[in-house]
């Protein structure tokens, strides 16, 4: 009744010592290099975001390719690491992506509206910031 499953079959508990992969032992300072990097993509993105005058469907490949930008940048930075609290970065980071996206629209619009968040509430680019969200949380499971 107290045999653990093993990727080698059943084990007794003290013979298991079932640990966590080494892939998912994130030590502390992985977190802040992650978040580091996680933030610098994410706001650089967002600017470059708002430069590319494409809308519609390409907003979502847009997205997507910020959420595997900002994904990959922070699975690099933290030697291919993995885990949860690596993913909520990674929607943080999309999600900071995506306000940059906002305020930088101000500033490239005319007449000049550099205080105005543009399209914050967008249903189109909501959708685009869930898109991008689950493809950085994705490179990261």
């Amino acid at each position: 009744k107290c045999l653990v499953q093993t990727p080698v079959g059943a084990r007794c508990p003290e013979c298991a010592r079932v640990q966590r992969p080494v892939t998912y032992q994130v030590p502390a300072r992985f977190y802040v290099r992650a978040l580091g990097a996680g933030l610098a993509t994410g706001f650089v993105s967002g600017i470059v975001w708002a430069l590319v005058p494409l809308a519609g469907f390409f907003l979502f490949i847009i997205a997507a390719g910020i959420g595997f930008l900002i994904g990959e940048a922070i699975s690099r930075s933290v030697n291919r690491k993995r885990g949860l609290g690596l993913q909520i970065i990674a929607g943080i980071s999309v999600a900071v992506s995506y306000v940059a996206q906002s305020w930088a629209s101000g500033w490239f619009s005319l007449p000049l509206q550099p205080w105005v968040f543009m399209n914050l509430f967008d249903l189109y680019g909501i959708i685009a910031l869930a898109v991008g969200v689950a493809v950085a949380v994705s490179r990261l499971h």
